[in-house]
């Protein structure tokens, strides 16, 4: 046996010389027909990848035993360094704190000898050799190398990819599909090689893993609110379909090994599932995710995070497949993932926890959906006047929202084509929490990014109505939607007198309606149309205005495709203000149904006429055989040359006035289309 013990001894060292120590170093030995009396107790006989910088001595215990046996030996010497988690404090970001073990819990290099029966391939060796791992540099060293240079992405970010490789999606498709549907029939060495049937490379065997685990392992919340409660074991990750973070990274670390791909699992902070805006990183790291070695070079994925996630309200977690966190660019990935070992951020420079903590967060769906930068680049915004500023720079154009507290209110959002300007006013000074949402190709909405506002001083001058939605200004949704070459561009006007007219044009089969909103009366659901008056000329709208008192209103604009059944879709608005405190404008007259598209009303345009006075007519009606002007007595109008029903009326003795048409002169049925008040006497 001391002859045994030393052959060991002197192959871990001449292993060690030659940077063989780590996981999948392989040293085969022969020992032959040695028969002696014991035999070898095997310790921590996992194969991983040791963290940089930790170095270990080997370790191999022998029993006594009075039986003599004939084995051949496998020796397989590598370094591991152990975290495991002791003790959950709280959810956090959903994930079970890692803590490192101490004392004899903490194992270096280690040496582990497999037993087979004499004569027969080892097992493991097959293994090995199935899937083609463990292929050797020039001097046939087969640990996992550091991340270097080579690896190295610039920082900030250069927008050229959400990837650290050059990929095209489209090529998985086929594979993914596949990978998705594979089912875990036995044990892990099987599952692997059922997904390596369609993965030819070592790209291919990476991606069919990591489909196969974010469509198969949920996140288990109730083991991560657990204390002390001890790391998965892949086998019990397999039969539960359940783990957490640190148990999906060892998962995806151990099907890659399999597949006789280099990964490492990396632990850290993160930027999850109950993280606050500008909160401080420090004790036990509360994520694990996941480095690859492809093509020569060092790539980052996290499972977890790819898999799904976790309701804030419900702490309930749903599928929700997430590409981004695949190959991510680590320029990215830095966002919301900080490494215990900063060679590992593969970013050059490397950032400081200091910048972790303070720089801007951008989500997964910032990126997902188009997002190119922000401004300002700090989550934390002063106001300057009672107003903070945020622009939004995209690739394409995009729909945003924001929430200021819960609430779409107190802010200016107009769209660009590529990107976005809010301007926000809070209605208190203190602390408050800014949310920003974009579209994107779905039909969803999702957060984007989160602000906090620190406000010292509070604009009582710039009070928004609280019906003014977003966006506010026509912009090239309104063009979309049918609306074009508005007469008024900006999305505020000022009016000194109450009263405006916007025009544009409008898409041939789109009918457009308007309200106007304001927070002080008189204005109700009933008439908040009553004080717009829409005409169409040379296939152009026209909406005329009038204020029924000083202050902000919200003109809000609907358009709906004639021909489609359905409800108007909102558009966007226009900010209306007058400080003019004589305003005091009446209401249009009501219009019924029978008031065409391409009529025109020049007079009288109040739809409150004085008592016994004599009131002028002109409008345009198109295809009408003859108008009536009904009050207290019939008068009729007359058709000019120039196509306009002139005439008047006397409201003498009435409390309303009609204005009504006969469509066709062989009938005798006339029908209301405007209806006018007459002032009390």
């Amino acid at each position: 046996m001391a002859c045994l013990a030393e052959s060991a001894k002197r192959g871990a060292l001449q292993l060690q010389r030659r940077g063989s120590a780590l996981s999948r170093a392989l040293a085969l030995s022969r020992v032959g027909q040695l028969r002696a009396r014991g035999h070898l107790q095997r310790k921590q006989p996992s194969v991983r990848p040791r963290r940089p910088g930790r170095k270990g001595g080997g370790i191999m215990e022998l029993k006594k035993d009075i039986n003599a046996v004939s084995i051949d030996m496998l020796l397989i010497v590598h370094s591991e360094k152990r975290r495991a988690a002791q003790g959950f404090q709280g959810i956090g970001n959903g994930v079970r704190r890692w803590q490192k073990l101490e004392g004899n819990d903490l194992h270096g290099t280690q040496l582990t000898v497999e037993v087979h029966p004499r004569d027969a391939m080892p097992q493991l060796l097959k293994k090995f050799s199935l899937a083609k791992r463990l292929q050797g540099d020039k001097n046939g060293n087969t640990r996992p190398r550091q991340p270097g240079g080579k690896d190295a992405h610039a920082y900030p970010w250069d927008r050229s990819s959400l990837k650290s490789m050059s990929l095209d999606l489209r090529q998985f498709e086929k594979l993914d599909l596949y990978a998705s549907q594979v089912t875990a029939k036995s044990g892990l060495d099987e599952l692997v090689s059922d997904l390596l049937q369609e993965a030819h490379t070592d790209l291919e065997r990476v991606r069919a893993i990591w489909i196969w685990i974010c469509h198969h392992i949920e996140y288990d919340i109730a083991a991560a609110q657990e204390k002390d409660r001890q790391a998965f074991k892949p086998t019990d990750i397999l039969r539960t379909q359940k783990t957490n973070c640190d148990g999906y990274a060892g998962l995806f670390e151990r099907m890659c090994r399999i597949a006789g791909v280099q990964c490492i699992t990396v632990p850290g902070y993160s930027k999850g599932f109950g993280y606050q805006t500008g909160q401080s990183f420090s004790g036990e790291f509360d994520h694990a995710w996941n480095a690859v070695y492809l093509e020569g070079r060092w790539h980052l994925v996290d499972s977890t995070w790819g898999s799904g996630l976790v309701d804030t309200t419900t702490s309930k977690f749903t599928f929700l497949y997430n590409e981004f966190y695949f190959l991510t660019h680590p320029a990215l990935f830095i966002e919301d993932h900080f490494p215990d070992n900063k060679n590992w951020q593969l970013l050059k420079p490397p950032q400081s926890l200091r910048q972790f903590e303070n720089n801007m967060y951008h989500k997964s769906e910032f990126y997902n959906k188009g997002m190119l930068s922000a401004h300002p680049e700090t989550s934390m915004i002063r106001t300057v006047n009672g107003k903070a500023t945020v622009t939004i720079e995209s690739c394409a154009p995009t729909l945003f929202m924001f929430m200021l507290n819960g609430k779409q209110e107190h802010g200016l959002l107009s769209l660009r084509k590529n990107g976005m300007k809010l301007e926000v006013y809070p209605p208190t000074m203190g602390t408050h929490k800014l949310q920003i949402f974009a579209k994107g190709n779905s039909d969803i909405y999702s957060s984007v990014l989160e602000y906090t506002l620190k406000c010292n001083y509070v604009d009582m001058g710039v009070r928004l109505p609280a019906e003014l939605h977003q966006p506010v200004g026509p912009s090239w949704f309104s063009e979309q939607m049918g609306i074009m070459k508005p007469s008024h561009p900006d999305p505020i006007i000022h009016t000194s007198d109450g009263r405006c007219s916007i025009s544009f044009s409008v898409e041939e089969g789109i009918n457009v309606l308007a309200s106007l909103h304001g927070d002080d009366g008189p204005i109700t659901e009933e008439t908040q149309r009553r004080y717009i008056f829409q005409l169409h000329w040379e296939k152009r709208t026209e909406l005329k205005v009038q204020l029924p008192h000083a202050g902000k209103f919200a003109l809000k604009i609907f358009v709906k495709k004639r021909q489609e059944p359905g409800n108007y879709i909102f558009v966007f608005n226009y900010l209306l203000c007058c400080a003019n405190t004589k305003v005091n404008w009446p209401m249009f007259p009501e219009s019924f149904g029978n008031w065409g598209q391409d009529n025109e009303l020049l007079e009288p345009l109040s739809g409150v006429l004085p008592a016994n006075r004599n009131i002028p007519f002109k409008l345009k009606l198109h295809g009408i055989a003859k108008v009536l002007v009904k009050g207290q007595d019939t008068w009729p109008l007359t058709l000019n040359h120039e196509g306009y029903w002139e005439g008047s009326c006397s409201t003498a003795g009435c409390q309303e006035v009609y204005v009504m048409v006969l469509e066709n002169a062989n009938h005798n049925f006339y029908s209301y289309i405007l209806k006018y008040k007459v002032n009390a006497q």
